[in-house]
């Protein structure tokens, strides 16, 4: 592109923000417009935006940019970050601001910005070369490449020159050696990154299937999540701590199954410590990303969807299998936060708020928009009412972070009567949104709507709440809505467009959620859309080989080589949880293929279980439902679904017990004799008796009788 050509477009495409527009930079002219503008303020993606007034010229990961590295001969400088990391956010501040560092990068390299939550694909493989360099990873993630592509250093996070925060070194010194080395012996740099990249291919290449992993495996995680808990605060021992290195859902399971009392206790005790800490959002609901330390006080503030969808799970889940209704509350609180604060015009879900906000001073800090002194709470409440806020919440002079205090229940903290938290909380809540909130990304990605829709819609069907119901059908809706005209699925959707390929994840946590929405409404439709989500994804992501699936899929781009991810982190991995579904509609439609899709995902992972079965906890939900055996529930209603007149009395069961591996339809008489009765070969042609709404319960095919007592159901249930 000529020089005018872009400049003229990005001309363009900064007065097309309007008036309103507030350029994220330090270096403005007179009148407040911009001193420099990139390439990045033509891209959809809130990280690339937010870089695109940095007086480095950036390049979004483009064909273009790599052609002009290899046409001048140099190297390439890859940022991979997203919007509302922290230490992304200082980076920028403290080197792709700096002048004379902007300078020496656009001399000397071409400079690619890559949005991890965008491109997973990218991040996934220089994520792999920064773990197998420096033995860690994280964000924001410095790697240089060749023009080819191909890694030769890299780093995390650099301070901006040699002195700042300590640093014996910082980025203004790597890039000066690297471009020294670069410029003197090109060769051995191009040498040294073929070595890397062969193997980058050979450890990533995928192991051959096993033999099924026995069900002992999961007694084996059971006993490694016993030696690594926290019996003061929950969790697993360490710091920082994330929710997601516990298998909270897994031990619920295990428990409810085997009696074991221990089990049980280390998801209470852990639960009990999260919400009561400083992670949780005390005010608005909703959980930060994890904590900075040992007893979930001072949290990494950014709320991310994915942690609040997989935290609501589970602590419904946990309410379950515990009959403790604070946990129910705290699922209620998550998703209030969600819906209130988190949901697009369009029924879809945001991705993520920052950690960082803005000070009464305008200087962007962490944690500024949820922290308090107590000057701040006497200011809101009064004197009269401040000291119970204080005491209730655990506000101190000194605070938790520079002075300011995070909200969290401490031990010995005085009982309120309920109306009055709820009366304090809410003042508190009013005067905290005068303050500068955090930034919110407002993509919608579609992996993690989905989980949010799982998360919905198993609320739903437990809680009976319809809020939660009509917000898991909407934004179904959207996602399949938005797929092109070949049906194609996209990864994220932006301001109403779909944008991008769909990846593995996007894909089989769709599936799942549209299960969860068959169950919850009794549609074949969705039914019928999870099937062919699934077999989309064996025809494109999937591993003919040696099973699993690949996170890229045939028609993406092709990088270094395609991840197949194998760790449930965060979120999990696709493969645990595509081996779940296909689980799941084995059971449902009686498919034999399934069946075998299910084993095959769980035999290309057995040999990774069998020496960390932690690794993949999600996975070994889908060997619990596979070797154990799903119940087969049937809820004949005379109309309506789950949330009906009809079927509520039965599903009142669900909300006091925990039952592993339900395979729930609740459906019409009419619908059972007719389509969905043909999908469903367990349900076909379940009557109701005497007229009456009526449940059946079944297992592999043997069926207690039918009944019209909802206690009766209940019992048939636990006796399963």
């Amino acid at each position: 592109m000529h020089d005018s050509t872009l400049r003229a477009q990005l001309t363009a495409a900064l007065a097309a923000k309007g008036p309103e527009y507030l350029p994220r930079t330090r270096h403005k002219l007179a009148d407040g417009s911009p001193r420099y503008t990139n390439r990045l303020i033509l891209a959809s993606s809130p990280y690339l935006a937010q870089h695109a007034h940095n007086p480095v010229d950036w390049w979004p990961w483009c064909d273009e940019a790599f052609s002009t590295a290899e046409t001048q001969s140099k190297p390439v400088l890859l940022s991979v970050g997203y919007s509302t990391c922290h230490w992304c956010h200082v980076m920028e501040e403290e080197s792709f601001e700096d002048e004379e560092i902007a300078r020496f990068v656009n001399e000397r390299f071409v400079c690619v910005k890559v949005d991890r939550e965008e491109r997973p694909d990218v991040d996934a493989v220089y994520m792999s070369f920064i773990q197998g360099m420096t033995g860690r990873g994280g964000w924001p993630m410095t790697v240089f490449l060749t023009p080819s592509r191909q890694p030769f250093y890299g780093a995390t996070y650099l301070p901006p020159r040699a002195g700042a925060r300590g640093a014996r070194q910082g980025l203004l010194e790597v890039l000066r050696i690297i471009d020294e080395r670069y410029r003197g012996d090109p060769r051995a740099i191009l040498a040294q990154s073929e070595l890397y990249s062969n193997e980058l291919r050979t450890l990533s290449r995928p192991a051959p299937a096993g033999d099924l992993a026995p069900a002992s495996t999961i007694d084996a995680a059971v006993a490694q999540a016993r030696a690594s808990f926290d019996p003061t605060h929950g969790g697993r021992r360490g710091i920082p701590k994330f929710p997601s290195a516990f298998p909270l859902r897994l031990l619920c399971r295990y428990g409810v199954r085997s009696g074991d009392e221990r089990a049980l206790s280390m998801v209470s005790h852990t639960l009990e410590r999260m919400a009561d800490g400083g992670m949780f959002d005390h005010l608005s609901g909703g959980f930060h990303r994890y904590s900075t330390d040992h007893q979930w006080l001072v949290p990494h503030f950014e709320k991310m969807l994915y942690d609040n969808a997989a935290l609501a799970l589970a602590y419904l889940e946990g309410s379950q299998a515990l009959a403790n209704p604070r946990f129910a509350d705290t699922t209620r609180s998550v998703l209030d936060y969600v819906l209130a604060e988190m949901t697009a015009p369009d029924g879809t879900f945001y991705a993520a708020t920052d950690a960082d906000s803005a000070t009464p001073a305008g200087v962007m800090e962490e944690g500024a928009f949820f922290t308090w002194t107590t000057h701040e709470i006497e200011s809101a409440l009064g004197v009269d009412d401040a000291p119970d806020a204080i005491a209730y919440w655990g506000v101190s002079e000194t605070g938790h972070l520079d002075g300011r205090s995070v909200l969290h229940r401490p031990r010995g903290a005085p009982a309120l009567d309920p109306a009055r938290v709820e009366s304090l909380r809410a003042r508190l809540r009013e005067a905290r949104a005068k303050r500068p909130a955090p930034l919110r990304d407002d993509k919608a990605i579609i992996g993690w709507n989905a989980l949010t829709v799982t998360a919905l819609a198993r609320a739903a069907i437990v809680l009976g709440d319809a809020r939660y119901a009509d917000a898991a059908v909407r934004c179904c809706e959207t996602i399949l809505r938005v797929r092109d005209e070949r049906g194609s699925l996209p990864h994220v959707i932006v301001r109403g467009q779909g944008e991008g390929l769909a990846y593995g994840d996007d894909r089989v946590f769709l599936s799942q959620a549209l299960l969860d929405v068959f169950e919850l409404t009794g549609h074949a439709r969705w039914l019928d859309e999870a099937r062919a989500t699934m077999n989309d994804l064996a025809r494109e992501h999937g591993d003919p080989e040696n099973g699993g699936y690949f996170l890229s899929a045939t028609s993406h781009e092709a990088l270094l080589f395609r991840e197949k991810p194998d760790y449930d982190g965060a979120v999990p991995s696709l493969n645990s949880v595509a081996a779940l579904v296909w689980s799941r509609l084995a059971t449902v439609c009686d498919d034999e293929l399934a069946r075998g899709h299910a084993e095959r995902t769980m035999r290309a992972f057995s040999a990774l279980v069998a020496r960390r079965p932690l690794a993949m906890d999600h996975l070994l939900l889908a060997l619990d439902w596979h070797t154990r055996g799903a119940r087969e529930v049937v809820i004949v209603v005379r109309e309506g679904g789950a949330l009906s007149g009809d079927a509520r009395p039965f599903l009142a069961a669900l909300e006091r017990s925990l039952v592993p591996s339900v395979a729930l339809v609740v459906a019409t008489e009419a619908a059972l004799a007719g389509a969905l009765g043909e999908r469903v070969p367990f349900a076909r042609g379940k009557t109701l008796v005497e007229g009456r709404p009526t449940a059946y319960v079944c297992e592999r095919g043997l069926c207690q009788r039918p009944t019209t007592d909802p206690e009766e159901f209940a019992a048939q249930l636990r006796a399963s």
